[in-house]
């Protein structure tokens, strides 16, 4: 009570200076959103932060969207074509798409955008290992080359989270994959406005009047998406108790993110709904730096796992409504096929800080610093570095707090460096069920090591679990691989899990049509 009342009390000063910046004259031509972070990176293949994930559903368009059964639809593609052998693939464009400086998109670009996809995506990664080629046949036929079959092929390009595969311009996208594309142009139903964007203030978007959306209904990432308004603005609100003014006063007309404090109040005002927007839920994640010490050491990482207490990670961002979160020790999804719990002891009850502390003192730990970075203005993200620094030191570990804005968070956590050169130990975040819902998307348990997600967990058995597990037809196999792949990165503690969640979302009732999915969409939202 004491934490809620404070925020709310901070509210109004902090408010009252961010409100002109936010007050539009014409209020139905503006969709005022306020996003889960600052917009930092502009390139959804570069990173796969959600926030500029949900920036490249506003920008750009993918060949295939999945719905709300996760089936795979044709969305820039009219429809496509097999060979008999199953090995080349022909991708037909729909009529009428062009990028926003009113080139037309050709099946070249999107060739190039795959190819340059699949070279920073889990999925993607696997998809290009068995790729000939990536090309066009025509300027409206995409040509894709397997060495062998790739059953999986559509559920790739129609990967739904982080990263998602967009299609940008052939000369965008032939930029190396490991350096952002700092130019945003796509195809999708909104431009991005470059000149109005202020990073940790503001981010505009305009509607793209030459967009063709499809003709069927929209349904998650796939279908018709129909931009009901000219013009959509992010507001950079990190205080959350501003956001939640700024909505009840209504200077912003969705909060995608309100602080789950300050949800029963937003409950009991008439004028704003309170909705769950993504029904598969999200997992909470701690990951270690594999390459750099201590965490080069299993047993130091096994020490780490110990010490993790999933309830008090989950109240400490969502409070103590377990209707919103539960324990999840699996690295799949629990509820889903894959997600089996207590595969490993590191990653089963009891866990305490008496038996990390005996296992970190058995590890042969040295006492070099972890360098935790930690996001200050990411209410569901922040609390957990700082949780984690208290465990951990309480255990014995030299332990720096690196705290700054999420967008530091996300340049620093690409680099590979040693901690006393700029690099970092641990970060946490949290993603789509969806993200990780089996070996395939994961990135939370492939090995691929330094070409891999941050972090860049090694591990040669795992890469060959995972490719048995694709080449697995019969679903009982499946399973068994899938468990020994789980059990595997839990004794390996390829990631940690801190537990399973939903968000919810807050809105004025004055718009209507938020649409169902991993993250919010642009397309369908429209003044009630």
């Amino acid at each position: 009570m004491e934490r809620r009342t404070l925020l709310q009390g901070a509210a109004a000063a902090a408010f009252a200076s961010a409100a002109p910046a936010i007050a539009q004259p014409a209020r139905t031509a503006t969709l005022r959103f306020v996003p889960q972070a600052n917009l930092t990176a502009l390139d959804p293949i570069w990173t796969s932060a959600i926030v500029t994930q949900m920036h490249g559903y506003h920008v750009y368009d993918t060949l295939y969207a999945v719905d709300g059964n996760q089936q795979p639809k044709p969305q820039m593609a009219q429809g496509h074509s097999v060979s008999p052998d199953f090995r080349v693939w022909h991708i037909r464009l729909r009529e009428g798409l062009r990028f926003h400086d009113g080139e037309p998109v050709r099946a070249q670009d999107c060739a190039a955008s795959l190819e340059r996809w699949a070279k920073r995506d889990p999925f993607g990664q696997i998809l290009a290992s068995v790729v000939d080629r990536w090309g066009a046949s025509d300027d409206r036929t995409i040509e894709i080359r397997l060495k062998r079959p790739f059953p999986l092929l559509l559920d790739a390009l129609a990967k739904p989270d982080a990263n998602v595969p967009f299609v940008m311009p052939e000369r965008l996208a032939r930029i190396d994959a490991n350096t952002q594309v700092s130019e945003v142009v796509g195809s999708g139903p909104y431009r991005f406005v470059r000149d109005e964007f202020v990073s940790g203030s503001r981010v505009v978007y305009a509607k793209n009047d030459a967009y063709v959306p499809r003709q069927e209904p929209s349904d998650w990432a796939s279908g018709g998406k129909v931009a009901h308004f000219p013009r959509i603005e992010w507001h950079i609100l990190p205080d959350p108790a501003t956001a939640s003014a700024a909505l009840q006063s209504g200077e912003v007309d969705w909060v995608e993110q309100p602080l789950s404090d300050l949800i029963p109040t937003l409950q009991r005002n008439r004028n704003i709904g309170i909705d769950i927007l993504n029904p598969a839920g999200l997992l909470s994640i701690m990951r270690l730096n594999h390459l750099q010490a201590p965490f080069n050491d299993v047993k130091v990482r096994q020490a780490v796992a110990l010490s993790v207490d999933q309830p008090e990670y989950m109240q400490a961002t969502l409070g103590s409504d377990r209707s919103v979160w539960r324990e999840c020790r699996s690295l799949f999804p629990c509820g889903t096929p894959f997600g089996v719990e207590d595969l490993s002891e590191y990653n089963r009850a009891p866990r305490s800080l008496d038996r990390a502390r005996a296992a970190l003192q058995a590890s042969g730990y040295k006492g070099e610093k972890v360098v935790i970075i930690n996001p200050t203005d990411f209410p569901l993200i922040g609390p957990h570095g700082q949780l984690t620094a208290d465990r951990l030191r309480r255990i014995g570990m030299n332990v720096e707090l690196a705290e700054t804005d999420w967008g530091t968070v996300v340049q620093r956590r690409v680099r590979k460096e040693p901690v006393e050169q700029g690099g970092w130990s641990i970060f946490h975040t949290y993603g789509s069920s969806l993200a990780y819902l089996n070996p395939a998307v994961s990135s939370l348990v492939k090995g691929p090591g330094a070409n891999g997600w941050f972090g860049w967990y090694t591990s040669p058995r795992a890469e060959e679990l995972i490719q048995a597990w694709l080449d697995a037809g019969e679903p009982d196999r499946q399973r068994s691989l899938a468990n020994e792949i789980n059990k595997l990165a839990q004794d390996d503690v390829a990631t940690i899990p801190l537990g399973q969640f939903y968000i919810r979302t807050a809105h004025r009732r004055s718009i209507t049509g938020l649409a169902k999915g991993s993250m919010p969409y642009p397309w369908g939202v429209r003044p009630a």
